[in-house]
């Protein structure tokens, strides 16, 4: 619901409701006590009444003893700044989708054949009830059979490559399409340095603490061999560079690859492809591929006299790139990687100090770059920064519009910083790191926690007006603001303890209601004792004063 919708319904909706449950307030005290609702609040009054009593007694011995409060003060942002080197950063929190994806990768130029026995091998390996991976209700933490197979599957199968991708579809989105969290690419057109250079970047990264599943995107290295013709023999035999690698490509890609043929069916009218290939088991060597034949000159009866591929050219092995890159048309080379037991924001720290060591060993030109999650999560925290900048200056700016002076919104805005050590100190307790929706419980706490400072400083503001001293008005303002501020406060609090708690699949709403009961947690101290406290002291040689605001003209 929006605000000026809440505000609306605020002064129409909730005073006739008030109104209507209001009317049987003045009944006789028989009635009272034949109800035992009556009896409970009756109670719950008492009760309130004599912890409203302690309050005002400890208020006016800080009004009295200056120097308690500002030691409080000091500890709690010295809590605070502690907090946030301690509390990790992500961009969003893990959620637990109760799926896995692995991917396999089997050593370049594995046949199809072969590479479907080692995917049996690998699903066999999987169900051998060491590990279970059917993810069933009530399952335990995804992440903690992903940490196993990790260990269990490279072991098994040293020489294929395993990296899991992320499953659910929230991570999916927050990718952005890319197929890890992480992803460190070099750009440029220095092709041999670039690799290089990518290739380094895997192995320090993969021995940063928390990086997991580190390996080079582009499979660069798959087996080939190259035929060296030698041209002058071949002109000698009647050949050339053409006619050879036709005879290659027809022997092991077919002859469909260099002269597509179709015999269509009398019958069906179906066409079809007709092909000639030499039997895979005959050219299971490079021995046997020397002895590939290939025509050469022609005899006097017009017959190709055969020949050797071996007479014409000499092979060698080499390996050859099997995909390849491109971003705004330069090569790129692609580390990807995933996280497992540490947060975001310590391991770009890490990567940042890899790339800045290694820059140096590019071309000019060339660049290396770091996208995926940490990009997007150093955007939001710098977008969502100014955000709040910006929404503090035009709160303040609104107040001092509404107070007609500086000082009352200066006192608000002073209690503002314990909140967000509430919240990071709630984030550490529950192992929760600080990221884009627990950023947004912030939002809320430091909105709730500026209402009840408002309620508080206005009516203290009032009382001052009248004429009481600033430290009489603020424990007057205590005194009375104290019901409603922890009427708030608890509202909120009890309304996201049930979110906090979560689930499986519930991480992303629980690291917002955490956020939100720190900072409440927080608040509601600061707003019953430190903001009257400061109150009292900033707005002291106001007493006697007549109420001017700071835009009104002098007469």
């Amino acid at each position: 619901m929006s605000s000026h919708v809440q505000m609306r319904l605020s002064r129409t909706l909730t005073p006739i409701t008030i109104g209507l449950l209001l009317k049987g307030e003045h009944r006789g005290a028989d009635e009272g006590r034949r109800s035992w609702a009556r009896r409970f609040q009756a109670a719950f009054d008492r009760g309130f009444e004599r912890m409203r009593v302690g309050y005002v007694a400890l208020l006016t011995t800080l009004m009295k003893r200056r120097f308690i409060v500002p030691i409080a003060v000091i500890s709690i942002l010295g809590l605070g700044v502690a907090m946030f080197l301690m509390v990790g950063r992500d961009f969003f929190p893990i959620i637990d989708g109760g799926q896995i994806q692995l991917h396999v990768r089997a050593p370049a130029g594995t046949r199809i054949e072969t590479t479907e026995r080692i995917f049996q091998a690998v699903e066999n390996k999987i169900r051998d009830g060491v590990i279970l991976v059917a993810l069933k209700d009530g399952h335990a933490p995804t992440a903690n059979y992903i940490r196993q197979l990790r260990e269990v599957l490279p072991a098994a199968f040293p020489e294929d490559v395993f990296y899991f991708q992320p499953a659910d579809i929230v991570t999916q989105i927050l990718n952005f399409g890319l197929p890890a969290q992480i992803d460190v690419r070099t750009v440029g057109y220095d092709r041999m340095t670039n690799l290089h250079v990518a290739e380094e970047l895997r192995r320090r990264m993969a021995a940063i603490p928390g990086v997991v599943d580190a390996h080079l995107q582009q499979e660069v290295y798959a087996p080939a061999f190259y035929a060296t013709i030698d041209r002058a023999r071949a002109q000698q035999l009647g050949l050339n560079a053409n006619t050879v690698a036709t005879n290659v490509n027809i022997s092991l890609s077919s002859s469909e690859q260099v002269s597509p043929n179709f015999w269509t069916d009398p019958k069906s009218g179906i066409p079809y492809y007709l092909a000639v290939q030499t039997p895979e088991p005959r050219v299971a060597s490079l021995n046997d591929l020397a002895n590939t034949p290939v025509s050469s000159a022609v005899t006097a009866a017009g017959a190709l006299i055969p020949g050797l591929l071996s007479n014409v050219a000499t092979f060698k092995r080499d390996t050859v790139p099997t995909n390849s890159n491109q971003t705004n048309i330069q090569p790129v080379y692609e580390v990807y990687a995933s996280i497992e037991g540490r947060d975001l924001g310590g391991v770009a720290a890490d990567i940042n100090k890899i790339v800045t060591e290694l820059q140096s060993q590019l071309s000019p030109g060339n660049t290396i770059q770091v996208v995926g999650q940490i990009q997007s999560m150093k955007d939001s925290f710098h977008n969502l920064g100014i955000g709040l900048l910006f929404a503090a200056v035009f709160v303040y700016l609104l107040m001092v519009i509404n107070y007609q002076n500086f000082g009352d919104p200066f006192v608000v805005i002073l209690a503002l910083p314990i909140t967000f050590c509430g919240i990071l100190t709630m984030l550490f307790i529950t192992g929760t790191t600080l990221n884009v929706p627990s950023l947004m419980g912030a939002i809320m706490a430091v909105g709730v926690a500026s209402a009840n400072s408002i309620l508080l400083v206005t009516f203290a503001r009032e009382q001052q007006l009248a004429g009481k001293p600033a430290s009489e008005a603020a424990i007057d303002a205590g005194r009375t603001r104290i019901r409603p501020v922890l009427m708030t406060a608890a509202a909120m609090i009890v309304g996201m303890i049930p979110m906090a708690i979560g689930g499986a699949g519930d991480e992303q709403n629980a690291v917002l209601a955490r956020a939100v009961i720190g900072g409440l947690l927080f608040a509601t101290p600061t707003t019953l004792l430190v903001v009257p406290y400061l109150f009292a002291k900033l707005r002291k040689c106001n007493d006697g004063k007549p109420a001017q605001g700071v835009f009104e003209r002098q007469v």
